[in-house]
C-alpha cells in the first residue's frame, strides 16, 4: 500500500497513526488511479497530517487538493 511506504520514507509513525493514516488513503483511493496518482494521494495525505491535520475528515478533505500555493 503506498501510504505505509510513504509513511515510512516520512519518518516514524505509531499504529494509531498509520491506521489514520491508512483510512484517510482509502477514502481518496480509486481503482482507476495510476501508481503515480496514488503515491501523490500519500504524499499529500502525509504532508498535511505533518503540518499538524490530525482530524481525519479535515484530512480527507484538504489531501483532495494538490500541494502547494495557487
Amino acid at each position: 500500500m503506498p501510504i505505509r511506504t510513504k509513511a515510512t520514507e516520512a519518518g516514524i509513525f505509531n499504529p494509531s497513526e498509520l491506521a489514520l493514516l491508512g483510512r484517510v488513503f482509502e477514502h481518496l483511493r480509486f481503482d482507476n488511479q495510476s501508481p503515480e496518482q496514488r503515491d501523490a494521494i500519500a504524499s499529500r495525505i502525509i504532508a498535511n497530517y505533518m503540518a499538524g491535520i490530525k482530524d481525519e475528515a479535515e484530512l480527507v478533505s484538504l489531501s483532495k487538493q494538490p500541494l502547494g500555493r495557487r
